[in-house]
């Protein structure tokens, strides 16, 4: 997978990429990653990339030109990537989202900066906008190195264990179980009995059981749009979860109706 980042700060994305699973994808190459500079794309002996906003206003804009030429750059190679533009006015990333984009085969992803980017371009080379979370960055960088690690951790045969994208946090809609690790007694806190039992049906007993728990006491609100097989409601309901779940999930759905 290819991905190609637009960016007026080219150095702040040059460590993250050194590092962890991004830089083992990048030797093994099932990722390719290439850091462009706006700022060659630029005219003008000061190569500006950003000007005045139209009808007066606080910031800068960052101007249409060095942008399109930039965005043009990869897609005039023959290529056809999807362009993505981080910003906080984009839609909501999630693990589904980055589900999505694992399926592309090239991502151009464009950080914006200052007060975002002239609407002409926007309208005519981006695909799709997208956002971190409800709050604001100074620029789109940290958000891009965000989608590439969301990303690439997802793309076969990156992760040692086959089965770790497939079971991690937000693969559904429950967060992940406690885990542990020796010592078998920490603190005089000690691993629970089920883990060191040997009996597996067991164990996914109770790890299915404590993740529904977890999610119930944080993030109650994943558990609405969750689907559990009938082994699963039978589990709920053996441990006395399932009336606290259904009325979760029967809240929505009246919510939804009212809306």
């Amino acid at each position: 997978m290819i991905f190609d980042i637009v960016t007026i700060f080219p150095d702040l994305l040059e460590s993250p990429m050194q590092e962890g699973i991004i830089r083992r994808a990048r030797l093994h190459g099932q990722i390719s990653t290439n850091v462009i500079d706006l700022r060659e794309f630029a005219d003008g002996p000061h190569a500006m990339t950003d000007d005045r906003p139209f009808g007066g206003g606080e910031g800068m804009v960052m101007k249409p030109e060095p942008l399109t030429a930039a965005v043009l750059s990869r897609k005039n190679n023959g290529q056809s990537p999807r362009v993505i533009l981080l910003s906080p006015q984009g839609r909501c990333y999630n693990q589904k989202v980055a589900e999505e984009l694992s399926r592309e085969k090239h991502l151009v992803l464009v950080c914006g900066r200052y007060e975002g980017v002239d609407e002409r371009f926007r309208a005519k080379y981006v695909d799709d906008d997208i956002s971190i979370g409800d709050f604001i960055l100074t620029g789109g960088e940290l958000a891009a190195m965000v989608i590439i690690d969301s990303v690439t951790r997802l793309l076969p045969g990156v992760l040692g264990c086959a089965d770790s994208a497939a079971k991690d946090t937000f693969s559904r809609n429950l967060l992940k179980h406690p885990q542990y690790t020796r010592p078998r007694v920490f603190n005089k806190q000690e691993v629970p009995e089920v883990l060191l039992s040997g009996n597996h049906e067991k164990i996914e007993e109770y790890r299915f059981i404590a993740s529904v728990r977890r999610t119930l006491a944080r993030r109650p609100d994943l558990l609405a749009a969750e689907n559990f097989s009938p082994g699963e409601i039978r589990l709920l309901h053996k441990h006395n979860l399932l009336v606290e779940v259904e009325k979760i999930q029967s809240d929505r759905r009246v919510k939804g109706r009212g809306e």
